[in-house]
Formats: C-alpha cells, structure tokens, sequence
C-alpha cells in the first residue's frame, strides 16, 4: 500500500481533507435555486459523453486526491443517479487506500431503483434533497411538476437499503418556508436527520437576493417553539452544518448557514466538476482542467503535482467576504456544473 504524502495545506493552513466530484451536469429537476427552467430550458447545451469524465478517469484522480490527504468524497451531480455506471464508479473508490466514506447527494427520484445496487457497492449513505413535503410547493420548486410522493418513496428505498439517509431543505422565504415545521415534524418522527440550508448566491442565475433568505435564527426558533433543541459537538473539523439535538430523544437536525454564518476557515472541500475541473471553492470563479492534463497524457504523480500546487496557492473565503454587492456581480460558477 503506497504511502500518504504530508497532508497539503492552503494559505489559511486548510488540509484538503474532503472531493466532491460531479458525475454529471444534467438533472431531472429544473430547481429554482440551481437550475431555474427559464435559463436550463430545452435547448440548454449540456455536456456530451465524450465530455464527461470516464470512470478510468474519475477513478485516477479520486487515488491522487486520496494520497494528498483526501479521507471523505462526496458524489455530486447534476443528478448523480442519470449517470448509468454509477455503482461501478462506487466500487472502484471502495478499493482506494485512505478513503473512509463514501456519500452522495441525490434528489431521490431514481433511488428506488439504485438504493440496494449502491449499497452492495459500497456506498455509505445519502443526502435527499426535499425542500416541501406539499405536492403543490414542491412542484413550484422543483419546476418540473414532481409531485413529493416519488422523493418519499425513494428515501424509504435508502433507508431499507441500508444507508444513512440525511434530507436536505433549502429554504426560500415566501416560496417553501411555510414548510419548516411540517418537514420538521415529518423527519423527526421517522428518525432522519433534516438539514435546513439557507438560500445561497451560487451561480449567477438563481435570482439571489437576501430578502429571499431564511436565517439560520428564524428557523432554529421556528422549531425551538414545536420542540426543545440542544447544542450537538462537531464530529469533525470542516463541518459544514451546525448540529442539534431534539430534547429527549436521539434524533437530530442541522442548519447549513453560508449565508449568515460563514465555514469558510474551516472548508476542507476541493470539488472536480463534470468535465473534469478542479475548483477549489463553491463559489469559485474559475479552475484548473484536470482532464486536459490527463488526456495529455500526464500521469498520476504530475496530476497530484497539479493537485498539491493548486491547493497549497488556495485563498478562498468567499462568505467571508461576501457582500450584497459581490453576490449580485460577481461571475460564479454554476452549482449544477460543479456539485453542491
């Protein structure tokens, strides 16, 4: 077994401990906050096979980023589960030295078909995202007019399956925030960790505005009134939500508050877009084409060269120094493109 290099650190002293990779730029759902119908339309040119990473590919830089330091990656998309060799991926990162957990993230419409395939694998679990539990707030959202009944169906699929299973919720005011409590109540009774996200500026066409946001405070005093909350630890440095706990029993709920309460000196996170780019931030303006250099033909220890060099020169700390300016004009990367 070959060895971990030192782990890398940026400017900020930041080890890259954490990939999230996008297997895919489509999606079967025209989200407000991530893919809004009106620019992702019909004839929206979205990448060609021959585009995409190959798992040969996708594989190779997974072992390079785990030889840097890399322990946790997370599957993104697009959709991830439109991706057909998906299960083969997730068996080939099962094999890499050092990676101890594999999640992907999903909008649960396929999983009643993959759920018991990913698991057998060597996926660890999943996060749903579910931003209604009303059929006609959820159509709106999901601007596709999906009803919720498929998502539901396709959680109970993981959790039969054997994955972990958090559901993700973001939160929009006047669209779905009438829909805290009942998604609060809904998943605390099940036993599923329900994540609250607050409606971020990613991308350039989602239509961010602060007004549309619910704060993290809202929310968390929202569910303080139907169910005492308490403080949960940090399981790890780089975590993005903060925890809590539903007084009395073991079930939990996060809050994901890029918005009012910067992680950002904490972020462990490199993301590798579909085709192949590496982007160092969420909100990153631009990368460096990892697969140019592979199909250039550099091997291994030239891509971990790439790699390292591109961390190590990493400055981010976009909601740190986030105003309503900036949201509004500067040029960002599409979450669609470059996984949540």
């Amino acid at each position: 077994m070959e060895t971990k290099q030192s782990v890398v650190v940026d400017q900020w002293n930041r080890p890259l401990r954490d990939l999230r990779i996008s297997v895919t730029d489509q999606c079967n759902f025209r989200c407000v906050y991530c893919m809004p119908a009106e620019i992702f339309g019909p004839n929206f040119r979205f990448l060609r096979e021959d585009e995409l990473l190959t798992i040969e590919e996708m594989a190779l830089l997974a072992e390079s980023f785990a030889e840097l330091g890399v322990e946790k990656i997370r599957i993104t998309g697009g959709e991830p589960l439109l991706r057909r060799d998906l299960d083969v991926f997730i068996e080939r990162l099962t094999r890499i030295p050092g990676i101890r957990d594999i999640g992907l993230t999903t909008n649960g419409i396929h999983l009643v078909k993959w759920a018991k395939r990913l698991k057998e694998a060597g996926l660890k679990r999943v996060n749903v995202s579910l931003d209604a539990l009303d059929d006609e707030v959820f159509k709106k959202m999901n601007g596709v007019g999906v009803g919720v009944k498929p998502v539901l169906k396709g959680i109970e699929a993981a959790v039969e399956a054997g994955l972990g299973v958090k559901v993700n919720m973001v939160v929009k005011k006047g669209m779905n925030d009438s829909q805290i409590i009942p998604m609060a109540s809904y998943f605390k009774e099940r036993g599923i960790t329900l994540r609250f996200i607050e409606f971020m500026d990613v991308g350039t066409t989602n239509g961010w505005d602060f007004s549309y946001v619910v704060t993290k405070k809202e929310m968390y005093e929202l569910l303080q009134q139907m169910h005492p909350l308490e403080p949960v630890e940090k399981a790890y440095f780089g975590e993005v939500a903060s925890r809590y706990r539903y007084v009395g029993t073991n079930v939990e709920v996060g809050f994901i508050a890029s918005v009012t309460e910067s992680f950002c000196r904490s972020c462990t996170r490199a993301r590798i877009s579909a085709d192949g780019t590496l982007y160092t931030c969420l909100f990153a303006t631009s990368g460096v084409s990892l697969k140019e250099k592979l199909r250039s033909g550099a091997d291994k220890e030239e891509i971990k060269h790439v790699i390292a060099s591109t961390w190590h020169l990493r400055t981010d700390r976009y909601s740190d120094e986030r105003t309503e300016q900036t949201a509004k004009t500067r040029k960002k990367i599409e979450m669609s493109y470059i996984g949540g």
